[in-house]
């Protein structure tokens, strides 16, 4: 079965940092762009990282740039989280799509294979 699978959501106090991991299942991640979206409480889905297969093209929301870092392996594409905010409260999904292309893409609609969903609260 082809699926990922997220881990690593949680409580954190302001000022700390999170690993999140999406473990891939049935598929090689690093044949794969990926991405990392989020959506907090009454508001829409937004795309904070993405990386293209190549790993030539990295994208992060302006909101997250220096705080946070995209990366994969083999088997699991991951997102570390420093410098966490309370703004930064949302569920948090990863995905992946096996297109290739030169700059990694921004729209969810373009990727088919998705996470769960893991809650990440940061909260004193």
């Amino acid at each position: 079965q082809v699926q990922l699978v997220e881990s690593g959501g949680g409580l954190v106090q302001p000022g700390g940092s999170l690993r999140l991991s999406c473990a891939a299942s049935g598929f090689a991640l690093d044949a794969y762009a990926i991405a990392w979206f989020r959506q907090a409480p009454g508001k829409e889905r937004e795309q904070i990282s993405c990386m293209s297969m190549s790993e030539d093209s990295i994208f992060y929301l302006d909101s997250v740039k220096g705080r946070f870092t995209i990366s994969r392996d083999y088997a699991k594409m991951y997102l570390q989280m420093n410098s966490l905010r309370p703004e930064d409260t949302a569920v948090y999904y990863c995905a992946a799509d096996e297109t290739v292309a030169p700059i990694c893409a921004r729209s969810e609609e373009f990727y088919d294979r998705w996470g769960q969903g893991t809650q990440v609260t940061v909260s004193s």
